[in-house]
């Protein structure tokens, strides 16, 4: 019975009832949009910035991170990949040897870094193939260098020239050799773009002096929610021999730029959420004013002012269930039809975009975390606003309300 009379007290006004329902539908429907597009973002810079070279996990040596020294290698024994395949959520691992050298051509002369890897594994991850403009990318027998296009063109250099580098191999030993450039590398990201070249691992170790070992062991995993469990599992059973970090230790300025703008991003959900209570309390109270008289009446022939409440706090849950419902439905069909089309970016927006190393989309997520928050925070809305009616019915006088 309450619920029928809640349902009808909604309807009596229904002017009323459609404005607040729409500002509540609009209100959480553009509140979906525009959480979605940032954790779309963020999703698509990690995805970029994580993919494109550090990978999600990496795993070093004790203190190598922050040396960054060549002397501070691991050996890739059965042992240690017996423990990287035996977690289930690691996809594949590559291992690489990065040092850094003095690259010249001819008089020219520049500090770049050298990464050795094996081809096939970091082509899956890094999609390293698809960044060639010229030549041929590495395969496992290579005796040459694939260079990045800023640096080339900073050394004059063009297919089949020569690279001479110069560097420190393993325990001092003196690094020198030159190679002919096989293929020409251009990135997205302008200093990964200047100042890389890319070969195969063992022409890396040849290089260097180190058989057999590698700075570095890069994990891909198969989902990024996993990523924490991997870590934890890895460090309990590598022991503190090894250092295994995610990314978010690698790329903390990454790390900041997403807590910058998605703190901005709540900010400005506060403001929209603001207005939609002010919305909901406007009609609550207006509720409450003008059917002063009908509760004195209820009240004075025997409802008692707890179940009056109730009623009132039906009524309310009415509408704003009504705006949630109508709104979660057309978010859904709305961000999966954006999550399967992203807005590319033009102009300089997308040069910018292009400059840190991230494709110019505008993508979106389907995280369902996006809709329980808009879910939770209608809610929490309503319940701070039923406050006032429940205040109102608690202190209603029967013979006031009657002359009302």
């Amino acid at each position: 019975m309450l619920l029928q009379l809640a349902w009808r007290n909604v309807w009596r006004n229904k002017k009323r009832t459609v404005i607040t329902v729409s500002s509540i539908f609009f209100a959480v429907l553009l509140a979906l949009f525009m959480r979605s597009m940032q954790k779309g973002s963020y999703e698509n810079m990690i995805r970029n910035s994580v993919e494109l070279y550090s990978g999600y996990i990496q795993i070093h040596r004790n203190g190598y991170w922050a040396e960054k020294s060549i002397n501070n290698t691991l050996e890739v024994t059965d042992s240690l990949m017996s423990v990287i395949t035996g977690s289930p959520h690691v996809s594949f691992s590559i291992p690489r040897l990065e040092t850094f050298v003095l690259a010249a051509s001819g008089e020219i002369s520049k500090g770049v870094m050298v990464i050795g890897t094996t081809p096939d594994t970091e082509n899956r991850m890094t999609k390293l193939g698809d960044r060639v403009v010229a030549g041929e990318y590495m395969h496992g027998n290579s005796d040459g260098v694939m260079v990045a296009e800023g640096l080339a063109d900073y050394l004059r250099l063009g297919l089949n020239d020569t690279i001479i580098m110069i560097g420190q191999g393993y325990h001092g030993t003196n690094a020198v050799d030159q190679y002919p450039v096989t293929a020409i590398l251009r990135f997205s990201n302008p200093q990964q773009n200047d100042n890389t070249i890319y070969a195969p691992i063992e022409l890396v170790r040849q290089f260097a002096a180190a058989p057999e070992l590698s700075t570095s062991v890069v994990l891909s995993i198969d989902e990024l929610k996993r990523m924490d469990k991997v870590k934890r599992e890895l460090k309990r059973k590598l022991g503190e021999e090894y250092e295994v970090m995610d990314w978010t230790e690698m790329q903390p300025e990454l790390v900041q730029l997403i807590q910058s703008d998605n703190a901005g991003g709540i900010i400005l959900l506060g403001i929209l959420y603001l207005v939609i209570a002010f919305g909901i309390f406007g009609t609550v109270m207006m509720m409450s004013i003008e059917r002063h008289r009908e509760f004195g009446v209820m009240v004075a022939v025997g409802m008692k002012k707890t179940t009056l409440a109730l009623l009132v706090s039906l009524e309310t849950c009415i509408i704003g269930l009504l705006g949630l419902a109508f709104s979660l439905v057309a978010g859904i069909f709305m961000l999966i039809y954006m999550y399967h089309h992203p807005i590319p970016m033009t102009g300089n927006a997308a040069l910018a975009m292009k400059e840190m190393g991230i494709e110019p989309l505008l993508p979106f997520s389907l995280d369902p975390a996006i809709f329980t928050s808009q879910m939770l925070a209608i809610v929490v809305i309503m319940v701070v606003c039923l406050l006032y009616p429940f205040w109102n019915i608690l202190q209603i006088r029967p013979i006031t309300a009657l002359r009302h």
